[in-house]
């Protein structure tokens, strides 16, 4: 459960050497500032960095954690590994750390710390409240009984096991994370991660680390790309401008990068899944149209912060109706549809694919139950704010999702945001029970919010697709307009979300979002609560 502590009156007295640490961090970010934040929200927006400058954060914060953790009141055998560092045009840095705990990692203890200009500490988002701490690092069970264990019913025949201490239940205990790999049952590869009790033996939770959805494909038109001139003559997939994004043709394979696409005359493809190149087209072009909206919008380079490319590979297996994200080649790939005759590389799912990325860059959502649903929805509010960015009259943007494949055999999108449950099984409203959904179904509950906080409730018409959403109170919902709405979301996901986040731990992070963004008594906080409010979520 994520958790929103204020800082004690005891912490405040302790806390010279945090606001020490925290002002080396500023000084690297103010050094690394390159351009103004968007005009369209305040002092709350995060800045550019370069890579160099980035870097020098990260490894500030490092060298500075130590104290950090101190000052937090960590116990003497924890430890802060940094993970990012993101300062707002006011001053205020964000620091997102890792747990580590005599030395073996913390599932579910990380935390953010919130630091104003002055350097006072305003507040530490948290993935949980328990003070971490194991009666002992010796384990009952050996990594090989654990490994066997996760791997019964799997299919598999592999598996790796780490020593942990799990953090995200209700009492940390010692563990062994297994990483049991193979297939899932359409042919996406599977990382499932189990974690077993070190001391019992019995599994406590597992979750699947492939992040998968489907989409569209050849809707895109004639489009431009970002091409490198080979050395040996001709062009190759490489965007150079955007982190060196390139493209590969797996060919059928289900492992490696396959081939890098390459062209004579850097004239691609031609429109038909029968030309090879085609689906390659339509992959690079929703990546550079995705990493140029989070430029645009957050002025973030790159999913990772990083000034980094992810990579696509195309022509995944055989009739593969799917596509995926793996954060262990941060990488997406695509399958080629039904009949291979439909390459699943539409701008939504292009966008949806590569914002998994962006999430395991900043909140780590674990997939499954509520912070699997909210990585999903994640993926489905940037998608479809990719696709509405792109202006592309060949497909318009829309608050559907997967729209162009035609999946079902009747026309019908694979779901819709302004009625979750038109689909046949995603949620509209929050319930008890919605984290024991599939994620991309649990998801539901907040595109609903999205859509309700973008658009507002009841029938309207946008770029000719009518929608009439509804509410779970009966409540009229007036929107904000959707740049507002995924400036929120973003703020949100990369300052005060966590792994363990769920609904209402989204339902904080994204009013704290908005009163950073736009004030506490703003018209855009009462929106955010009357949102969650509509789909249950209070």
């Amino acid at each position: 459960m994520r958790q929103q502590s204020r800082i004690s009156r005891t912490t405040r007295l302790r806390a010279a050497a945090l606001i020490g640490s925290a002002a080396m961090v500023v000084l690297a970010l103010q050094n690394g500032a390159a351009t103004a934040a968007p005009e369209s929200v305040n002092g709350a927006t995060a800045l550019p960095l370069s890579v160099s400058a980035r870097a020098a954060a990260l490894k500030s914060a490092q060298d500075a954690a130590g104290s950090t953790a101190d000052e937090l009141g960590l116990g003497a055998r924890e430890a802060l590994v940094v993970r990012d560092v993101v300062k707002d045009a006011d001053g205020t840095v964000h620091t997102r750390y890792e747990r580590t705990y005599a030395g073996l990692p913390v599932l579910g203890g990380d935390l953010v710390t919130h630091v104003a200009k002055g350097g006072a500490l305003k507040g530490v988002s948290k993935a949980t409240g328990a003070r971490i701490a194991v009666a002992s690092t010796d384990a009952a069970i050996s990594a090989a009984t654990a490994k066997k264990s996760a791997l019964a019913g799997s299919g598999s025949a592999s598996a790796s096991a780490r020593k942990v201490v799990w953090a995200a239940g209700a009492k940390p205990v010692l563990a062994y994370e297994s990483v049991v790999k193979g297939l899932q049952h359409d042919g996406t590869p599977s990382e499932l991660h189990v974690i077993t009790d070190a001391t019992t033996g019995k599994k406590i939770y597992e979750y699947q680390g492939i992040d998968t959805g489907t989409g569209a494909s050849e809707y895109s038109g004639t489009v431009t790309l970002g091409t490198t001139a080979a050395a040996s003559g001709g062009f190759d997939l490489v965007d150079s401008g955007r982190g060196g994004h390139k493209t590969y043709d797996l060919n059928g394979g289900t492992s490696g990068t396959g081939t890098l696409f390459h062209d004579a005359d850097d004239a691609w493809g031609d429109g038909t899944p029968a030309n090879r190149q085609t689906a390659a087209v339509d992959a690079a072009y929703g990546a550079a149209v995705t990493w140029d909206f989070y430029k645009s919008a957050f002025n973030r380079n790159g999913i990772a912060g990083d000034g980094k490319a992810a990579y696509s590979r195309v022509h995944y297996g055989n009739a593969y109706v799917n596509a995926f994200w793996n954060d262990s080649c941060f990488c997406m790939t695509y399958g080629d549809g039904s009949g291979n005759s439909h390459p699943l590389t539409s701008l939504d799912v292009a966008g949806h694919e590569m914002s998994h990325g962006l999430t395991a860059a900043t909140a780590g959502l674990k997939y499954s139950r509520e912070s699997g649903g909210l990585n999903e929805a994640t993926s489905d509010i940037f998608g479809t704010s990719v696709e509405f960015f792109a202006g592309n009259s060949a497909d318009v943007g829309d608050y559907l999702i997967g729209e162009k494949i035609d999946i079902n055999g009747d026309g019908t999108p694979l779901r819709y945001m302004d009625k979750p449950s038109k689909d046949g099984g995603s949620a509209d409203y929050w319930s008890r029970t919605v984290g024991r959904l599939d994620v991309h179904y649990s998801s539901g509950v907040a595109n609903h919010f999205f859509y309700l906080l973008s658009e507002g409730s009841g029938a309207k018409t946008i770029n000719g697709v009518s929608y009439n959403s509804p509410t779970y109170d009966g409540s009229s919902v007036t929107g904000i307009g959707r740049a507002k709405a995924y400036q929120i979301w973003y703020k949100a996901l990369t300052t005060y979300f966590t792994s363990s986040t769920d609904y209402a731990g989204a339902r904080t992070g994204t009013l704290q979002a908005a009163s950073d963004l736009y004030g506490a008594g703003s018209a855009e906080y009462s929106a955010v609560a009357a949102a969650w409010k509509a789909v249950n979520v209070k």
